[in-house]
Parts: C-alpha cells; structure tokens; sequence
C-alpha cells in the first residue's frame, strides 16, 4: 500500500507552513507500513488539527470542542481490533477536554492521543491556550496574559499514562520514529507536537534553538523521564527534549473491561439490529 492511498481528495485549507502537513504526512507513511485504511479510525475535535479527519482516507469521526478522547474510547471499547489515533489541539485537549485526557490516562486506554501543540487557537485568529507562553500578547489577552503555562507532559506522567512523548514539526524523522512506537504500544500513547503555527504563532526559531534528542535516555526510567519533562517550563528557553521520553506496560482499559466477553459479542449482529430500527 502506497502512503499516497491515505491522502484523501478533499481540498486542504492549513495555511502554507502550517505544521498539519507533517503530521499529517508522517502519519500516512506510518500507517501505510503497518494497517490498511479500514482497520484505521481518526478521531478530531475542533480546530485547525482537526481537519486531518476530512485528510486523511480512513474512517475518521468529528467529536464536539474538547470530547474527542470520550469518543475514541467508545470506538475502541466497541472493536479493539482497529487502530484508534485521536488528534486534538492544545486549546481543544488541555482546556475543553482536559479531564477526559487526564482519565484516559489514568485507565491505560489503549488509543494514541496525537497533540498538535502549536501554543494558540489558530482557528479563531490567535487567542491565548494553556500551553501559551506566560505574557503571550493575543486577540484575548492584548496586554499578554498573566498566567503561567500548563506542563501537559509533567500531567500525564502523575495521571499514570504508559507512553509519553514529544517531537516537532519540523522534525518528520523525529515524528516517525516516535508516532510509529506510539501506535504500536500497548496501552495509552500521548504524543504532543510542538506544531508551528505560521500565521499566529510561528516559534520555529525558538524550537530549532533549544530541542535535542537525548542520547542513552532509559524511557523506563520514571525518575529519568520527570527530569527531562521539567527540563522546559513552556515559557523560558530550557532545552526541550524530545522522543519516547517514557513508557512501561500495564493491563489496558480494554483487558479490564472485556475479561471474560470475549467471543460473546455479535458485533456485526449488534450493527445490524441497530440499522434496521431494533
């Protein structure tokens, strides 16, 4: 299967630059290797990431500002046989949705959450979001908001998730390696991007300046992985690794849920008594 087959015919609307198409194009590549499209379901919010579902030629689903990570549960409850990747915004998860992301960290749901992180709410001209920087100057917060950013990655590691990484647009390399060991592992994958936003927000010479890949880090180390997290605040300009910073296995949400079903549910029954009105 070519990465080309993934690519769907709608026309694409990203601003040129955006930080999408690497996303988007890694996760082609990726995806085109390892499952063919109709095992493979995208789950969106709102904001500029989610047009990826209108993108990419897979099933995909559009949840409401915020609940895409709810919906992706649901979808691979319903069948853990297909490949489940929610992509939301930084705006969309760590402020609308952020409890949904915490518990789907905590109960080891196995989807991969992809975060397009590009620090603003782009869809909306340029408002400030939870990872903005502290004194950012947006159409909210003219004067720069007062606030100090959320550390999402510091978040998800206290709310138990079992993979943890981070990578950056401009690095597709990076982001192959990192998505393709996020949507094979076992268990909750968080994935955040720091994503350039050209039009509002473009911190591509910050990022090009301060992220690294750590050379010999033991992504099994707990302690280990804390340390590179806290490394950046979000705001000053700590260096920013990057990679599978942390993972471990545990049992699943799904494991958990269905001990004991399995071979009991007549999927196919279950759609069909539903399309018919039953």
């Amino acid at each position: 299967m070519k990465g080309s087959d993934y690519i769907s015919n709608a026309q694409n609307t990203w601003c040129p630059g955006c930080g999408n198409f690497v996303i988007q194009h890694t996760l082609k590549d990726l995806l085109a290797a390892s499952v063919p499209p109709e095992e493979v379901v995208i789950v969106s919010g709102i904001g500029c990431h989610a047009k990826i579902a209108d993108y990419m030629q897979t099933n995909s689903f559009y949840a409401i500002h915020g609940r895409g990570i709810p919906v992706a549960t649901g979808i691979h409850l319903g069948n853990p046989a297909l490949t489940v990747i929610c992509s939301a915004g930084d705006g969309d998860a760590y402020a609308e949705g952020l409890d949904h992301l915490i518990f789907a960290a905590k109960r080891n749901v196995d989807i991969t959450v992809i975060i397009h992180d590009n620090r603003v709410y782009g869809l909306t001209t340029g408002q400030y979001t939870p990872t903005s920087p502290a004194g950012f100057a947006g159409k909210s917060t003219p004067g720069g908001t007062q606030e100090d950013p959320l550390n999402p990655l510091d978040l998800m590691l206290a709310s138990g998730a079992t993979f943890i990484g981070r990578c950056y647009s401009r690095d597709k390399k990076g982001m192959q390696t990192v998505l393709t060991q996020a949507v094979q592992h076992k268990g909750f994958s968080f994935v955040e991007v720091l994503q350039v936003c050209a039009s509002f927000y473009d911190a591509h010479d910050c990022y090009d300046e301060h992220v690294y890949t750590p050379e010999d880090h033991d992504p099994t180390n707990r302690d280990a992985a804390e340390q590179l997290i806290r490394e950046w605040n979000y705001t000053g300009p700590g260096r920013i690794a990057l990679g599978v910073l942390y993972t471990r296995d545990a049992m699943t949400f799904e494991e958990r849920m269905l001990a004991g079903k399995e071979g009991t549910i007549d999927r196919t029954g279950i759609i069909r008594n539903a399309l018919s009105g039953r």
